[in-house]
């Protein structure tokens, strides 16, 4: 991030770090526009800072580990700045960071709206205010909002948070508690402001963003509305948010394979903004793995999932995230799940290591499964996934696609313009950063890098 500077500075300047997920990301901006209009200068988090932020992730030991060096780099920049760790890692391991003297002040989940007036507090009298509060009894949905992102023509935008499933290996619902859903005004108002300011695209994440708007539901009443087809709080708002004057497309984050019903796929394929790309999370494609990490479906479920959004898009984007070497998975397990991969041809895999999580029922099962034989099986999914996302690429070729403009780059010394098709497809055209946030139809000519497709306008350069 370039250094913003603020006619009204205070003369304090606050740097951000962000590690994880989109949610984080969202968090981040939201708490940059709190900075701002308390008028400090927000600086890259490489300069040098009064006051430094990092949003922290504990998703794994390596997002822990990661968590804390930043933290630790942050003070080395500057030992008398006030460093300051939010987030999931803070929920996670208050105590531990509370003893480290390279962090000043430690703000929880759902605390994040008061980080300005924390920090001032601290400034003004060493003050240490106790924001870790217990998340699990929170049933209010903190509303955060964003003025501008650093992101100009894709806004990331937080409708939900915390989850309700435990899943056996995940420490999320510990650090980020119960599902809370934010207000569709406050959703709808924001979009508006995004549009307004020229965003063309929006992408709707949260923690479990399924359960959007299903915040009063129990267990059995959330299980009983998705597997009846039910029109979803989901779907509501998302019909509700396309009818938004001037917003082009909007995408959404990961979701739960068993909210894809004929009803929730059906009403999706008629709505011309919204972009047929589906984060499903599989996490196994074998059984009886799925059945030890408490997941609430089973491969055949999933599968069938997948061919009823085939059924109603043409080549949708289904991409997934898997864990490899979760406790007792065999040789035999995994085999069965690298089979379910090639079955499916996902247009791309996030392939993740196992990682013990104190608090969590995986981290006390037995049989857990050596790093080496997890490197290995990773390596293998890591192939597959290449071969599978070149496939789904390579079926662009010689077709027309819309593409969203939005940024200039230089691949092989000349000069491009990189964007994404509805689908989630990366592709170049020969241009300057005039077309960036523009949307224009284009002919796939062939791959210019592994990651990147080629296009072209027509012959007079223009869109098709």
């Amino acid at each position: 991030m370039s250094n913003q500077n603020n006619p009204t500075s205070n003369g304090k300047k606050v740097a951000f770090l962000t590690l994880g997920c989109k949610v984080n990301s969202y968090e981040t901006e939201a708490m940059e526009q709190l900075f701002k209009d308390a008028s400090y200068t927000v600086v890259d988090f490489n300069d040098l800072a009064d006051i430094y932020v990092v949003n922290t992730c504990t998703v794994t030991n390596i997002a822990d580990r990661k968590s804390r060096q930043m933290l630790h780099k942050a003070k080395k920049k500057n030992e008398n700045a006030v460093v300051v760790a939010v987030g999931c890692y803070v929920q996670a391991a208050k105590e531990a960071l509370e003893q480290d003297e390279a962090i000043d002040l430690v703000v929880g989940n759902n605390q994040k709206k008061q980080v300005v007036s924390i920090v001032e507090a601290y400034l003004e009298n060493s003050t240490c205010i106790d924001a870790v509060i217990d998340i699990a009894h929170d049933s209010e949905y903190e509303e955060l909002a964003i003025g501008s992102l650093s992101e100009k023509t894709r806004a990331y935008m937080k409708i939900q948070d915390g989850c309700n499933q435990f899943c056996s290996y995940c420490i999320i619902p510990y650090t980020r508690g119960r599902i809370r859903s934010r207000k569709k005004e406050d959703i709808l108002a924001e979009v508006q402001r995004l549009v307004e300011k020229g965003y063309k695209e929006v992408v709707l994440t949260g923690i479990h963003l399924s359960s959007f708007g299903m915040d009063n539901s129990s267990a059995q009443e959330y299980d009983q509305a998705i597997n009846e087809a039910q029109s979803t709080p989901l779907l509501q708002v998302i019909t509700e948010i396309s009818e938004v004057e001037g917003l082009e497309r909007i995408r959404l984050g990961s979701l739960e394979p068993r909210i894809i019903t004929d009803e929730f796929v059906k009403t999706l394929s008629k709505n011309k903004k919204f972009c047929p790309h589906f984060h499903l999370s599989l996490q196994s494609g074998c059984d009886a793995t799925l059945k030890r990490m408490n997941r609430k479906y089973n491969t055949t479920i999933y599968f069938e999932k997948c061919e009823l959004l085939r059924e109603y898009f043409d080549k949708p984007a289904i991409t997934t995230d898997v864990i490899v070497g979760f406790p007792g998975e065999t040789e035999e397990e995994f085999e069965i799940t690298k089979e379910f991969l090639k079955k499916v041809k996902f247009a791309q895999t996030h392939i993740f290591k196992y990682s013990k999580r104190k608090g969590t029922k995986a981290s006390t099962m037995e049989n857990q499964v050596d790093e080496s034989i997890k490197h290995k099986r990773s390596e293998i999914l890591i192939g597959l996934d290449k071969e599978n996302n070149h496939s789904y690429k390579q079926s662009f070729i010689g077709e027309e696609e819309t593409v969203l403009f939005e940024e200039a780059v230089t691949i092989n010394e000349k000069s491009y313009v990189v964007g994404h098709t509805a689908r989630y497809v990366k592709v170049a055209v020969e241009g300057d950063e005039s077309l960036i946030n523009t949307i224009a139809p284009v002919k796939i000519r062939d791959f210019i890098t592994d990651e990147i497709l080629y296009a072209c306008f027509d012959s007079n350069g223009l869109p098709l």
